[in-house]
């Protein structure tokens, strides 16, 4: 920039004249973000999260952007190509684009390194943008973990039932019928006995039932993780990912907001 101290690096894409968040700029520079449309629509969304002071409670973000594998695994929280980083592995049987990351039913799910047991303290977060409007017996996330009660933290939008099946350490899934899975889905576990599920900005249950356990599996996206085994494989196309620490009301309904706007910007929202 002309009569400015700033550094230019390589790899710094965004347009003339604009101000980059240091942890969006991290992100766009490990996945090689040229896009200018974006890498703008990553640094509002980083933004709009530190604004709404979400972004401390995040321990994986995954914006799923650039249309490709190699763009689409990395963490916005911890963009390092690391485990620890939470950053993902595909298995086979995935399809990438621009408008997110599918699933082939049978095979593909992407390992995420989290690990309920280890990376929560019973309280927690999980959101899940699905572009594609699927009724079939499968999750679209999930972890169990074996013993005299499965503790499950799962996905399933909608069954063949036309129900959504979720759960944050409990044995059994909370059901609400739901005719449709596309949006936002966020499962918020605010105490170990209040538990939420949203779709998009609308709270649809909330239950008193009590956290029994957490999983000490990873949890896996595309598939349910099965005590070590992948499972359930679902084929609903993934467009965005969260998991983190518990929030607020207030906060999911900001966390909503912040990533309509982003898929909106990038023209796939739903």
């Amino acid at each position: 920039m002309i009569g400015t101290n700033l550094a230019i690096t390589p790899k710094r894409f965004a347009p003339l004249g604009s101000s980059t968040d240091a942890d969006a700029q991290a992100f766009i520079t490990a996945a090689g973000i040229t896009n200018a449309t974006q890498q703008s629509a990553v640094n509002q969304l980083v933004l709009d999260l530190k604004s709404a002071n979400i972004w401390t409670k995040m321990k994986a973000i995954y914006p799923i952007v650039g249309g490709t594998a190699s763009t689409h695994k990395w963490n916005l929280k911890d963009p390092r190509d690391l485990d620890a980083a939470f950053r993902l592995t595909f298995s086979t049987g995935w399809t990438h684009s621009n408008n997110g990351m599918t699933p082939n039913g049978t095979s593909a799910f992407a390992d995420t390194f989290f690990i309920p047991s280890i990376d929560t303290d019973g309280t927690s977060h999980y959101s899940f943008y699905s572009k594609t409007d699927v009724a079939a017996s499968s999750n679209v996330f999930g972890t169990n973990a074996p013993g005299p009660n499965y503790f499950y933290t799962l996905l399933n939008p909608r069954n063949t039932s036309n129900q959504c099946v979720s759960a944050i350490n409990e044995n059994t899934g909370e059901f609400f019928v739901n005719s449709s899975s596309l949006g936002l889905f966020t499962l918020n576990r605010q105490a170990s006995n209040d538990y939420d599920v949203w779709i998009n900005s609308t709270k649809k249950i909330n239950t008193t039932k009590a956290s029994l356990g957490r999983s000490s599996f990873k949890l896996y996206l595309g598939a349910l993780n099965q005590a070590g085994t992948a499972g359930n494989y679902s084929t609903n196309q993934c467009a965005f990912f969260t998991g983190g620490s518990a929030l607020t009301d207030t906060e999911v309904a900001n966390l909503n907001t912040a990533i309509q706007n982003y898929q909106t910007t990038l023209g796939r929202n739903v």
